[in-house]
This record gives C-alpha cells, structure tokens and sequence, in this order.
C-alpha cells in the first residue's frame, strides 16, 4: 500500500526555517522530520512512498539524490572514479517524488497525484507531524467499516504546561506539553479508498482536502475516525521543533518504533 506525505507547502509559521528549505526537511536530530516519518510506516511494513512536493521541492529531491552519499561510508578510487558505500544499513524504500504545484492547497496536491493512485487503497498524511499510531491497526479498522475515508482522531498537547499541585497548593508535577487533549482533531495517518478524487476534482488545485472533501464525506457518512489517544506532536513553531529535538535527544521518543 502506498503512502502519500504532503510536502509541498510553504510552512510559514515556522518561516525561521523555511525560508531556506522545506518544512518536511526541517531536522529532528540529524534527520529531517520528513525521515522520521516514512520511518513510522516503514516500522509497521510500508516502504512505497509517494511525496507530493512543491515549495522548494528541490531541496527534497536532492536529499533523497544523495542519501546514501552523505549517510554511509564511501570507497572511492581516485583513479577511476568509482565510488563504493560500505553499509547495509540504507532503508529500502521506494520513492516517487511528484511535483504537484508552488500554490496547490492540500486537496489539489493529492487530485494531481491521482494517476498514480486511482486504482489502490492508501494512506496519506501531512509532512510536519509524528505520531505513536499503530498503523497496521489503522488500515485492519478502515477496512473493517467499508468507508471511503479513515482520518486517525488524536488529542492535540496542550499549548501550555500541565501543573498537577495537591491541597495545599503544592506543585508535585510540572509537564511541559501534557497530551491532556484539547477536544478530538485530525492528526492525519489517514487511509482513502480511490473514490475520494471524485470529491476534489471540482475545485482542481485550489481544493483543500480538509474542506471540499472531508466536509463532503461527512455528509454522505463515508468519513470515520480511528483514535490514537497516545502521543502526536505537530511542528508548527520554533518551539515544536526543540520540543521533538528534546524528545530524540534524551531518547524519549514515543514515535520511535525503529
């Protein structure tokens, strides 16, 4: 089964990065967040990745171009030329990497990519978030319910720190982003059956997949919800981002399943 990662956004809340490169390739350790992703579903079984690219699409391209150059260690000979890598540690993945539009809106980024998906079941979600999802058991619920659309329903951390304090006022726990939950939201690692095209095509490449179809689906009771209550963390800020830095480098991350 494929999986689709949006990539191709401009990510300006967090224009302190992106200014200079993509937002999926902003870094989590020594990886883009983009990495850790396809991480995620390569951990349950899935390595056929189909990235929908746009804003500076070329720094993603040249990433995966050079992967194995800048990741391994190298044999060169200077009197041929020719370069050996000496690990067998490189992921296995398969790759298509989409241009799908500078100002495509998420729904006209996934319309553009329908001939390589129109005949398949996949999975799709966005290029700035991990999450602890059981993956496998997102694709056995969607299914199980024979509906065109599965979104995975998670609680978002709260934007402030969690006090737990006893009668006298006592702080006994400070936690810095407690998944508390803030009401349900779509945390994306979704799952669509091919039908979905037929709810963006109207709008082409300014249709937002939030909107024209999951609005659309809801309506016709084709839109359900798997819930991942565990952790999900969005990277929308500068904050975020040393917040999942501090997770990975404490080796404290819950979406590490690798």
């Amino acid at each position: 089964m494929k999986v689709v990662i949006l990539a191709g956004g401009f990510g300006t809340r967090l224009a302190e990065e992106t200014s200079v490169i993509p937002k999926p390739m902003v870094q989590v350790g020594d990886r883009p967040i983009l990495w850790h992703i396809m991480k995620i579903y390569e951990a349950h079984g899935f390595d056929e990745f189909v990235l929908a690219l746009g804003y500076k699409s070329e720094v993603i391209k040249r990433y995966f171009l050079d992967y194995r150059l800048m990741t391994e260690s190298l044999e060169v000979s200077l009197s041929t030329g020719k370069t050996l890598t000496q690990s067998e540690n490189t992921e296995d993945w398969n790759i298509k990497m989409i241009e799908t539009g500078q100002n495509s809106l998420t729904g006209g980024r996934l319309l553009r990519l329908k001939p390589y998906l129109e005949n398949e079941t996949f999975m799709l979600t966005y290029g700035d978030g991990v999450a602890d999802v059981d993956v496998k058991a997102l694709v056995e619920f969607h299914k199980s319910h024979g509906k065109i659309a599965t979104v995975s329903a998670v609680r978002p951390p709260a934007r402030f720190g969690g006090l737990h304090f006893d009668d006298n006022g006592q702080i006994i726990e400070f936690i810095e982003k407690p998944q508390i939950g803030e009401g349900w939201i779509n945390g994306g690692f979704m799952v669509f059956e091919p039908e979905i095209f037929k709810y963006l095509e109207p709008t082409g490449d300014l249709g937002s997949l939030e909107v024209d179809a999951f609005e659309g689906l809801a309506k016709d009771g084709e839109l359900m919800a798997f819930q991942s209550p565990d952790f999900w963390q969005c990277m929308d800020t500068i904050r975020d981002k040393q917040f999942l830095n501090d997770l990975w480098q404490k080796d404290k991350a819950p979406w590490k399943k690798w």
